[in-house]
């Protein structure tokens, strides 16, 4: 006998159909129509800044409009599947609808919680920098698990990844990660990830198999607009490029394709070497410069740094904002939100999703005290 699930069913399509009548379809529909009205009139690119920003509008509104078709039909499949199957006593078409009610409730988290992203750049591609802590080479082991995760996570989602560098660690792992990761609300989500990560296990290099503690860094940045202004001098840049080190593809490792860039007046060193080719990876790397120095820009005028990275630890003993315990028991838990799953092997393959949601409402309620959530 197939559980009966319309009343959690219920409870869903009823958040669903809320989420979407606080978003006001009609009024979005409306807006729409009347910047395609004035997209197809004569002139509408004759101030070219302007009509880019009508496009770009409209393009968001577009999105906007097809993700709330989208959860509406989702939760509609939702209803129709799980009728048919208890209908049908069909074991196979019930598997689809519960795989269905986990999607739709999945859906819903993430519609809430977009709702906070209401940033300057939370609506941007984020940069990503994941840096070895304390514990000596296995912190490289450890930069590269977490880039994977990160990797990981980004497929799952359907985001695109540019890899900037990802250099091979002394023996283990990688000495450095940054990558920026092109999604929807990429920056807004991934702010939940800024931080030090600790991992504790037995020790893959150690032959008295002891248990070992390590720290890596995440540092996460939005990549900015165009319309943001950063003055970059080029009498204030040091432009080296060299041979790729590490593993790569075709003509990565022997052209002189790898850009490093130095920032004189801050010392801040930006290094992108992962593409082909030495245009691509200096534009890169340039992109991750203006981020950066907006960065130290905000911070000079004022104590505004938090908003955009939260606050900067060493990447060592307590200071991480989330354990990953592989033993003596398994447990991955987040020290501010309490949000914790026991599943440590399907975090470490991309499952984070729960951490950044319980992030994002620890912050809309104003930062309690952490509540135990255990998945």
């Amino acid at each position: 006998m197939l559980e009966n699930k319309n009343a959690e069913i219920n409870k869903l399509t009823s958040r669903a159909d809320e989420l979407v009548a606080q978003a006001e379809p009609e009024l979005l529909r409306a807006r729409l129509a009347e910047l395609e009205r004035q997209s197809s009139e004569p002139g509408f690119w004759d101030h070219v800044a302007e009509a880019k920003e009508t496009s770009s509008l409209m393009a968001q509104l577009r999105d906007e409009l097809a993700e709330l078709s989208a959860l509406k039909g989702l939760a509609a499949d939702t209803t129709a599947t799980h009728e048919l199957a208890l209908e049908a006593d069909d074991e196979e078409l019930y598997s689809e609808a519960i795989a269905l009610i986990e999607k739709l409730d999945r859906a819903l988290d993430e519609r809430e919680v977009a709702r906070w992203f209401d940033g300057e750049f939370d609506h941007s591609d984020v940069i990503v920098t994941i840096t070895p802590g304390q514990g000596g080479l296995e912190a490289q082991d450890w930069t590269e698990m977490l880039f994977t995760m990160y990797l990981k996570f980004a497929e799952a989602r359907g985001w695109k990844v540019d890899i900037h560098e990802a250099q091979a660690g002394e023996s283990i792992g990688i000495d450095r990660a940054v990558f920026t990761l092109h999604g929807h609300n990429a920056y807004g989500m991934m702010r939940a990830e800024q931080g030090v990560h600790r991992l504790v296990r037995i020790s893959p290099t150690d032959l008295k198999k002891r248990r070992q503690t390590t720290f890596a860094g995440v540092t996460i940045l939005p990549v900015l607009p165009d319309d943001v202004e950063v003055d970059i001098l080029d009498e204030d840049l040091r432009i080296d490029v060299y041979r790729s080190s590490g593993p790569g593809g075709q003509s990565v490792n022997t052209t002189d394709s790898a850009v490093r860039i130095t920032h004189i007046p801050t010392g801040i060193v930006v290094t992108c070497q992962n593409e082909k080719s030495q245009h691509k990876n200096k534009d890169a790397a340039l992109s991750i410069l203006r981020a950066r120095l907006y960065e130290v820009a905000r911070e000079q005028r004022a104590a505004e740094l938090e908003e955009l990275r939260g606050p900067l630890s060493d990447i060592s003993w307590g200071s991480q904002i989330r354990s990953y315990v592989l033993y003596p028991y398994q447990m991955v838990k987040d020290l501010r939100t309490g949000y914790e799953k026991g599943n440590v092997t399907a975090v470490l393959a991309g499952d984070i999703e729960g951490f950044i949601l319980a992030y994002h409402r620890w912050v809309a309620a104003g930062c309690p005290d952490s509540a135990r959530i255990k998945e």
